[in-house]
Parts: structure tokens; C-alpha cells; sequence
């Protein structure tokens, strides 16, 4: 099979076609598994599989690197819009539409390297919901991007708590696994850091440890602030480990109507794999 491995502000995919019964008979969760563990496979934050859809240019199966089904990946969907502009698969670069499963991405080309994303509009927004985590108690804005939705929570904190990511990686754990997000949840950490600017970390559902950085989640901390007033306007910079991100929305009343992702992706090699095989060599 070929695969494009791509990143967006770090956090990083496998892209692969299956256009044209190319993965036949394959069980793409196994397939994401062991592709995704560096241990047998180049590794990857998740697997994306390019499929036919009758109402888009393509669709996307967005599998984590555990190998359970994901409804959608943001920055996952901004380094398939590249791939689909540099593979012609689209119609038109500025409005790439992507079937996900839970809904339709819309699209854009801003330059060689970055790509917009509409994002799910949301489906559940709770901005104030306590949990009890690891000793603890946080109050976080649970959002649901999408149907089915996508969860996330989002918990402010200082700026010192980034100093201790093993402290922040316990609390993610249990709060992503906390009874109180019946679907479990990404766990976002967030500190503003100006008028306009958050620094975050997500502790990722699938992964089960922190990326570089997450586009839904992005998104929800956006809503999060923006609907909160913590943040003014309706525009965010998010700083994550992995690079920066932006996000902004749309309102009519208190309604969300858009809300848009936009950031880097990068190439960061193709390869030839075997399937059914543990072995992997670049092209």
C-alpha cells in the first residue's frame, strides 16, 4: 500500500488511499494499530484512509493509533485537503469537501502549506461542568463537535501547571476516562496567555497520552473561551507544543454558526508498505 505520512503543528497521520478497493478485506483498526506503533510500523498520532463519498471529493476514516474509530480529526482533515489538492483530487481548492463520520469537513487552500477547516458545528455545549478527577476538582466546558460529536473538555489552568506534564498527564488520564463524559472525552489544559492568545495541551481519547497539538480540540477551547468572554472577539491564537494554531467563529445571537481551524501541514515522507507485513521502507 502507499502511504503519506503528514503532520499538522505535530500532530501527525498516515494517509492512504482506498478509492478503489485498494484495502480490500483488510481490518483497518488492526492496520492502524501496528502502523501507528513505531515498533512495527513508521508511527503515527492516526491512520486516515481516503474513501469514495457521493457528496464529496472524497471521504475520511479517521482511525486512532489504538486503533478505535475516530468521527473526525481536524488537523487531520487539513493535511488530507493538502494531500487531495496535490494528489488532484479535488474540484476546487478553495472548497475541499471531505465526508467525515460526523458530518461534512468543508475546506480551504490559504497557501502552499496552510489549510482552513470548518469544523463540526457543535452539537453539546456545557460550559460548566464539575468533575472530580485524581484528588481533585476541575470545571470544565464540555463540548460535543459534530453528530455523533466528537467530546471534549477544557479546564482552565496557571501557567505554572505546565511546568509539571507528568502532574497534568495524570489528571488528563483520569478526566478522559471520568464517568461524567459518558462517551469519555479529550481532556484540554489551557492557560491565556494575551487578548487574543491560549496555550494548551490535549491529552487525546485514542492516543491515551498528550500530542502535539489537536484540532478539534483546539476548536472546543476556542468556543470554550470565546463564549465565556474570557477571550474577547470571536478569535483565538492557540499555542500548543507541536506549533500554532488559530481559531475563529461565527455568531448569529448565541448561536455558533462557524467555526474554522486554520494552521501549517508538512510532508514528511511516502512509503511503500506491505500489508499484512511488519515491514516498512521509504520511497
Amino acid at each position: 500500500m502507499r502511504c503519506t505520512k503528514m503532520h499538522g503543528a505535530g500532530n501527525s497521520f498516515l494517509l492512504t488511499e482506498a478509492l478503489h478497493g485498494e484495502l480490500a478485506g483488510e481490518d483497518l483498526s488492526v492496520l492502524a494499530r501496528r502502523l501507528c506503533r513505531e515498533e512495527s510500523g513508521p508511527g503515527a498520532d492516526g491512520l486516515i484512509v481516503l474513501v469514495p463519498a457521493a457528496d464529496a471529493d472524497f471521504g475520511m476514516l479517521f482511525y486512532n493509533a489504538d486503533g478505535s474509530v475516530g468521527e473526525m480529526c481536524g488537523n487531520g482533515a487539513r493535511c488530507l485537503a493538502r494531500y487531495g489538492v496535490e494528489h488532484d483530487l479535488v474540484r476546487n481548492a478553495e472548497d475541499i469537501r471531505i465526508r467525515a463520520a460526523a458530518g461534512l469537513v468543508r475546506a480551504r487552500r490559504v497557501d502552499g502549506e496552510r489549510y482552513e477547516v470548518r469544523l463540526n458545528d457543535p452539537s453539546v455545549i456545557d460550559p460548566d461542568r464539575l468533575v472530580t478527577a485524581d484528588g481533585r476538582s476541575f470545571r470544565c466546558a464540555y463540548v460535543e463537535l459534530g453528530d455523533p460529536g466528537i467530546p471534549h473538555a477544557v479546564t482552565e489552568v496557571p501557567a505554572e501547571a505546565f511546568e509539571d506534564l507528568p502532574s497534568l498527564r495524570r489528571a488528563g488520564r483520569a478526566l478522559r476516562f471520568s464517568p461524567v463524559f459518558p462517551k469519555g472525552a479529550n481532556v484540554s489544559f489551557a492557560c491565556p496567555t494575551g487578548a487574543g492568545s491560549v496555550r494548551a495541551i490535549t491529552y487525546e481519547r485514542g492516543v491515551e497520552d498528550f500530542t502535539l497539538s489537536c484540532g478539534t480540540g483546539c476548536g472546543a477551547i476556542g468556543l470554550a473561551f470565546c463564549l465565556s468572554g474570557r477571550i474577547p472577539g470571536d478569535a483565538v491564537e492557540i499555542e500548543m507544543p507541536g506549533g500554532l494554531l488559530s481559531v475563529h467563529l461565527r455568531r448569529e445571537g448565541g448561536v455558533v454558526r462557524d467555526l474554522f481551524l486554520t494552521g501549517p501541514t508538512a510532508v514528511v515522507a511516502r512509503f511503500e508498505l506491505p500489508l499484512r507485513s511488519e515491514a516498512c521502507k521509504k520511497k
